[in-house]
């Protein structure tokens, strides 16, 4: 199996004695031994078999299975939450005094993480501007050990160059950690550009129905190896339930993510045409200042477009609340187109001047595009636009 949809459908657990034909769930904590040889070889690790659902599960083997296939990744761990993968791949690589280098347009709570919570364990960070991928180098230090980043960005949708990443990731030995949560694994595959671990929070389009949380790294075996003892002990664990939901919902992702670009696109597109947005941004406009890079790395643009509001934070608040179809809330990647204004809800956290160095301006809107009818998605906009 090499084609992206067949991998999605097919790869399952093994079938039981009940010749099922789709995977059953095993909601199960805890697995017993044969005797006790088998259980003193199991937590020995000289077999593969599962020990505690901690540790692995056949729902969650299948789910990080399916990824890793999708990813061109030798294997990977799952876990409860995007974030808890972000956190515990990251804590995984990184030792007291070690520092980072990330992309500044970063999802609010891993910012938090940089600022906030890494310094307490004496970890630093350095950030470029998306437009600024050339200044990498010199913020390099003895002490840097990984390159992170986002593309598309959340939730100003800049693209970085994963091939210039790979390329200086590379000769400076360092490790290139790319979250690739707003392309998924159908639109875009970091690994083929040098990224050593992909990050997912599988909670967004990979779920895309608003109902469970999720998240998984994979990415090379010795790496992932690190990362699944640390999660081990840790216990950031994906639920047998949510694995098994998220693995049924990969067989559907390429025929989604195809309607939802579609869509997204017409609403970008629909979007130039208003006075009262500005600076409209979705890869696959060509007036995206990426365009070219987008075309290079993604398959299609995604689901997400951004755009500015004239009037500022209140012009924001107030084109919120005039939408009748859309969905107010803060994530995205759902059946349900979702808008939300970043400054006043998932990014209020920040400063104004860190809105700023982020790209994030008072009236910027993100729209995550669902899959209801384009014509009264268009229409809703419009009249919030208009109102």
């Amino acid at each position: 199996m090499e084609n992206f949809e067949t991998i999605a459908v097919r790869t399952q657990t093994e079938r039981t004695q009940f010749l099922e034909h789709s995977t059953p769930l095993y909601l199960t904590s805890s697995y017993v031994f044969e005797d006790s040889e088998d259980m003193r070889a199991s937590f020995a690790e000289e077999k593969e078999r599962n020990i505690y659902s901690r540790f692995t599960n056949p729902n969650t083997s299948e789910f990080v299975e399916k990824i890793a296939k999708m990813e061109g990744a030798e294997t990977g761990y799952a876990f409860a939450t995007g974030m808890s993968a972000v956190f515990s791949t990251l804590a995984t690589l990184l030792d007291s005094g070690d520092h980072i280098i990330s992309a500044r347009a970063v999802f609010g709570s891993t910012h938090s993480l940089f600022t906030k919570f890494f310094p307490k364990w004496n970890i630093s960070h350095s950030y470029f501007n998306v437009n600024e991928v050339d200044k990498i180098e010199s913020l390099i230090k003895p002490e840097t050990k990984v390159i992170f980043a986002e593309t598309p960005t959340n939730p100003g949708v800049d693209i970085l160059d994963l091939e210039e990443l790979g390329r200086i990731a590379k000769k400076h030995d360092l490790l290139l950690v790319i979250d690739n949560c707003f392309a998924t694994p159908y639109l875009q595959n970091p690994i083929k550009f040098g990224a050593d671990l992909v990050i997912h929070s599988a909670t967004k389009l990979i779920d895309g129905q608003g109902r469970v949380l999720g998240g998984v790294t994979v990415g090379r075996e010795e790496l992932i190896r690190e990362i699944y003892l640390f999660s081990r002990n840790t216990g950031p664990a994906l639920s047998p339930f949510n694995a098994w939901v998220l693995s049924k919902s990969l067989e559907t992702l390429a025929v989604r993510l195809d309607r939802h670009c579609e869509n997204a696109l017409k609403v970008a597109e629909f979007l130039e045409t208003e006075n009262n947005a500005e600076n409209v941004k979705y890869p696959f406009l060509k007036s995206h200042p990426q365009y070219e890079i987008a075309k290079k790395q993604m398959k299609q643009g995604g689901n997400i477009v951004s755009f500015e509001i004239k009037g500022g934070i209140e012009a924001g608040r107030k084109f919120i609340d005039k939408l009748e179809l859309c969905s107010r809330s803060a994530n995205l990647g759902d059946t349900r187109t979702i808008v939300t204004h970043p400054a006043s809800t998932t990014h209020s956290k920040l400063s104004k001047e860190e809105l700023e160095a982020a790209g994030i301006s008072e009236g910027l809107v993100r729209v995550s595009v669902g899959l209801e009818s384009i014509e009264d998605i268009i229409n809703d906009l419009k009249n919030a636009l208009n109102n």
